[in-house]
């Protein structure tokens, strides 16, 4: 089981020589990858969760594909409404390449109404924007020229060279945990990226119903690749009210070794859940990254210690 970490890449502590202590930190402790969350329009509500500065992810990605040497990069995930298919597929084609074939590409529906409104984006319509975008993208990256006619978007002869240096592309991580959501999975996805997950939910509901929605599909069941929280205390949480990767160093070393056993190939560890101090106080999640590191994960070996 691989762990990677969210670039906070929002928040007063997002600046340029932040952002390039997250990557030292990250590689350096042997971390698996850095993924990075996306914004256009930061509207109030965005605000309310990610506050500005925002360092939007395609520049960002493009900066880190330079900036890193071993780490996968990717999104966390890209809000496809927000862009025509044709430069989303094209930027991830273009970082997979620049970054030798390192990319992740996580993607999802949105939830910011007014940032769709400031985008002149039809909310009401994104799910479907967005499976008709992943399929757009995905024949982007199948063949050298594509044709595409579609409810939202359509386009003939267009060269998509280069394609992505993954083949047959970088692999696909598709959020949610609505139905909605995991027949998108299922349908489009190599894996599964819910997020915010309490403990024991995964095994006593997530994976059935994303086994189910295979078993529907008729497909094998994608990976599971969640992003869990990372909020290290120095007194236990309550269990019924916490989330994954929130509490004391035994409660995290036991989320880790339940999604371990569970099967996850990737899950990604996210400081911001710890509220508006993980945005200001990067070095605490630093730390906490360290002593995941060091005290309850063996990140070489890929299980928990």
């Amino acid at each position: 089981m691989h762990l990677g970490v969210n670039l906070i890449n929002f928040g007063p502590a997002a600046t340029p020589a932040n952002l390039r202590r997250w990557v030292e930190v990250t590689e350096g402790l042997g971390y698996h990858s850095l993924l990075t969350s996306d914004h256009v329009a930061v509207t109030p509500d965005v605000a309310s969760r990610y506050p500005a500065p925002f360092y939007e992810p395609l520049t960002t990605l493009g900066w880190l594909a330079a900036a890193t040497s071993r780490l996968r990069i990717g999104a966390t995930v890209m809000i496809l409404p927000y862009r025509n298919p044709l430069e989303t597929a094209r930027a991830f084609a273009n970082l997979d390449q620049l970054s030798g074939g390192r990319v992740i590409f996580g993607a999802g529906i949105g939830w910011a109404e007014r940032e769709f409104a400031a985008l002149g984006v039809d909310h009401h319509r994104r799910g479907r924007m967005t499976d008709e975008y992943l399929e757009a993208i995905l024949r982007l990256w199948s063949d050298d020229t594509v044709s595409f006619d579609g409810t939202f978007v359509r386009f003939d002869d267009v060269d998509t060279r280069p394609r992505p240096l993954q083949q047959p592309h970088p692999p696909v991580w598709i959020g949610g945990s609505s139905e909605a959501a995991l027949r998108r999975v299922v349908r489009f996805g190599d894996g599964w990226h819910p997020i915010r997950l309490g403990p024991g939910w995964l095994r006593a509901e997530g994976i059935a119903r994303l086994d189910a929605a295979a078993q529907a599909a008729g497909v094998a069941r994608p990976a599971v690749c969640p992003r869990i929280g990372l909020h290290l205390s120095a007194t236990p949480f309550d269990d019924d009210a916490r989330l994954m990767g929130a509490g004391t160093l035994d409660q995290i070393r036991a989320d880790l070794a339940e999604l371990f056993d569970l099967g996850c190939e990737h899950v990604l560890l996210d400081s911001s859940y710890a509220g508006v101090e993980g945005t200001l106080e990067p070095a605490d999640a630093w730390r906490a990254l360290e002593t995941i590191a060091a005290d309850a994960y063996d990140l070489a070996a890929g299980h928990p210690r």
